[in-house]
């Protein structure tokens, strides 16, 4: 079930649910808007011939109010809001309407787990033939929340908990990656 505005505001009063710092007209109807932050990673492909999924990737990084994403580019974003889930709640990550037809394509794997908690880390890519600028505290994606049938019997503890900021792939420090 899709939780609706009058729902999450309730939940965000009780702090059953955190969403902060919460921007003035961020809750919609079956969503809250989420605004970029001003923390980007870039895969330093200057410094590494392939990306292997058992090695640690390098990023460089950027702190700024703006970005400009060049053509067919990809990068790493972070929203401001830092968020925080019950173990009966997930979330989807969805671009806004208006920036998806600007040819931007926002997603995070599309998924928040039950449990997590942590700023998003955004994957933007410009599929537009022009450069795209991007301002820090624009309203860049939305988070839609589903109650789930039961508290997860496992919540999200894992590798992306509590982060801050962009955060780049952990995916070497998974299980198969044999380490």
């Amino acid at each position: 079930m899709i939780l609706s505005d009058k729902t999450l505001t309730e939940m965000i009063e009780k702090q059953d649910l955190v969403v902060k710092p919460l921007g003035e007209n961020s809750i919609q109807p079956a969503s809250i808007d989420c605004r970029l932050g001003n923390h980007f990673l870039v895969v330093e492909d200057r410094n590494m011939s392939t990306i292997d999924l058992s090695e640690e990737i390098i990023y460089r990084e950027y702190e700024d109010e703006f970005i400009t994403i060049p053509p067919h580019t990809f990068l790493l974003a972070t929203t401001q809001e830092y968020v925080k889930l019950p173990d009966d709640i997930t979330a989807f990550v969805e671009g806004r309407s208006s920036i998806g037809r600007i040819g931007l394509f926002i997603q995070n794997a599309g998924w928040v787990d039950p449990g997590f908690e942590g700023q998003i880390t955004l994957e933007l890519y410009n599929a537009n033939s022009l450069p795209i600028r991007l301002q820090a505290g624009r309203r860049i994606c939305q988070l839609v929340f589903c109650k789930m049938d039961q508290a997860a019997a496992s919540p999200y503890r894992g590798k992306y908990q509590g982060q801050t900021r962009s955060t780049g792939s952990r995916v070497f420090q998974d299980s198969e990656a044999g380490k």
